[in-house]
């Protein structure tokens, strides 16, 4: 991706800046929503297209319900999925649960800061329901499934009216049945893990019109000593090449420019029913889909980046040079605990070959602090590691006991200020790291797809580089944008992680003035 440089015209355009700085003080929905006045409650705009099937017009509705959906983009789907269900069965969804006739809370169970956190919301809702301001709650999703062995999430919070597993979720409008109906028997329903891909298809989408998250697959093959997802979300299954292709295409229809596509672990498309893998085949696939602008890559995990797979993205127009790759370490010893079946020199040649032959990439990783039995020399190796590879975007997490995975058996487990105090070094670090490439954008003009608008002509956007919710963003000056348009922005300074620039056509005709 073609990086240009306007630095000639930077002089012409100081006196732009104060007022790019005046709405960077304003409020937007990109901070955090952790609040009990603010949970992140689904809130539908009213041009938001409905799902394939649903009318729009005004009829008879069988309740009202509000949804909180919570973790990552793949449970994001699983929630989207839900929602449509919900609403081709004649559900209306509204967005306050004071006064819906029930609440539904899709929720994570990854570790335990995010059990703690659904948990949280829960209780929430059930506040609601004991002062009579809805009518039941319904749990989904990780946490009920993650705890339907140790006798169940209804077990230990008893007022949930019902629960639903991970796979449970195309029957959502069953269970809303039930409660709506008063039934209160069969208050659980699990699903084994599937043998084919769901379908994802006819989703009510919560992101914004022109992105979308297309999940390529379910479930996880992989064995990491430290996880628990395969508990979860079962073994790999891949989702066919033409039931992806046909859903992109739905989503293109739905207004989307940008595709995120995620999974458990992407670069193991295909091989449980191809007998290989075939994520390079399913990109060529995706290429030709039209009006796809931006095709992000998440989830790789650093087995099977064929050359094959390399070349697809470097010589793609529209597969972005931005990969995100959960690493976890660099020490080979750590890794082999970890059971992540690379090690420290696969590693290292891995990230030097897509540096050196994906133009402009940028890397997004993640590590963990104080894995069990990590010594002082073994963070050293990682902290250098860091230091030398200069990822553009990385996130540290310590290490968090999950029960029921091998590595609560392992020994040397670490004390919390040591876990702490290691991700606050690499934080620092990496920060350092993050600003200094920051500054080197300054002078470069970027194609920015515009999010929202904060300020009387000011704009939150993404380039490239930046995921959503999880990265940066480019606060952008231009005229009259909307969502969803892409603009070439000549970017004139950083603030903190964000970079400030204006729309290239409206600094020519300011600068000429």
């Amino acid at each position: 991706m073609a990086l240009f440089r306007f630095a000639d015209r930077l002089s012409a355009v100081k006196t732009l800046e104060c007022n790019i700085k005046a709405a960077l003080r304003l409020n937007h929905p990109f901070k955090s929503i952790r609040s009990m006045t603010s949970l992140p409650i689904i809130d539908l705009p009213e041009s938001r297209p409905l799902p394939p099937g649903v009318s729009g017009e005004p009829g008879p509705s069988k309740g009202t319900y509000a949804f909180v959906s919570l973790g990552c983009p793949k449970n994001l789907v699983d929630s989207e999925k839900m929602l449509g269900s919900l609403s081709l069965d004649g559900y209306s969804l509204v967005s306050d649960p004071d006064g819906a006739d029930f609440v539904i809370v899709n929720t994570c169970g990854f570790i335990e800061s995010s059990r703690q956190e659904s948990r949280a919301v829960i209780q929430e809702m059930l506040d609601l329901k004991k002062e009579g301001k809805t009518k039941g709650v319904i749990v989904a999703g990780c946490l009920p499934q993650r705890l339907e062995a140790d006798g169940g999430l209804l077990k230990e919070m008893p007022d949930i009216d019902h629960v639903v597993g991970v796979f449970g979720r195309d029957e959502i409008t069953k269970v809303a049945d039930r409660l709506v109906g008063g039934n209160r028997e069969q208050r659980e329903l699990f699903r084994p893990a599937p043998i084919k891909a769901m379908n994802d298809q006819s989703r009510l989408r919560i992101t914004p019109a022109h992105y979308a998250y297309l999940k390529i697959s379910e479930g996880c093959d992989r064995t990491c000593t430290f996880c628990s997802i395969p508990s979860m979300r079962g073994k790999h299954v891949t989702k066919p090449i033409e039931m992806v292709l046909d859903e992109a295409r739905e989503l293109v229809d739905d207004g989307m420019r940008e595709l995120i596509i995620v999974a458990q672990d992407t670069t193991y498309y295909g091989m449980d029913i191809y007998g290989e893998v075939r994520l390079a085949e399913l990109l060529r696939q995706l290429q030709k889909v039209d009006g796809i602008d931006w095709i992000r890559l998440m989830y790789l995990y650093p087995i099977n980046f064929s050359d094959e797979l390399i070349d697809v993205i470097a010589d793609s127009g529209n597969i972005l040079p931005y990969l995100d790759m959960p690493l976890q370490h660099i020490n080979s010893a750590v890794l082999k605990r970890m059971q992540r079946r690379v090690n420290s020199d696969q590693t290292r040649e891995l990230v030097s070959k897509l540096r050196e032959r994906i133009p402009n990439v940028v890397l997004r990783t993640t590590f963990i602090t104080g894995f069990p039995g990590e010594t002082d020399q073994q963070f050293e190796e990682l902290r250098q590691f860091v230091e030398e590879t200069r990822f553009e975007r990385m996130g540290v997490f310590t290490y968090s006991l999950e029960p029921g995975t091998p590595a609560v058996k392992l020994e040397g487990h670490l004390p919390e200020d040591v876990k702490e105090a290691r991700r606050d070094e690499l934080m620092a670090l990496q920060q350092k790291i993050a600003f200094e490439h920051a500054d080197t954008m300054i002078g470069y003009e970027l194609d920015v797809l515009i999010d929202e608008e904060i300020g009387d002509g000011v704009y939150v956007g993404r380039s490239y580089a930046d995921a959503p919710e999880i990265d940066a963003n480019v606060i952008v000056r231009g005229v009259d944008l909307q969502p969803g348009d892409m603009v070439p922005v000549e970017i004139m300074e950083r603030q903190d992680y964000d970079l400030v620039g204006m729309v290239a056509d409206v600094l020519a005709e300011e600068a000429d003035e």
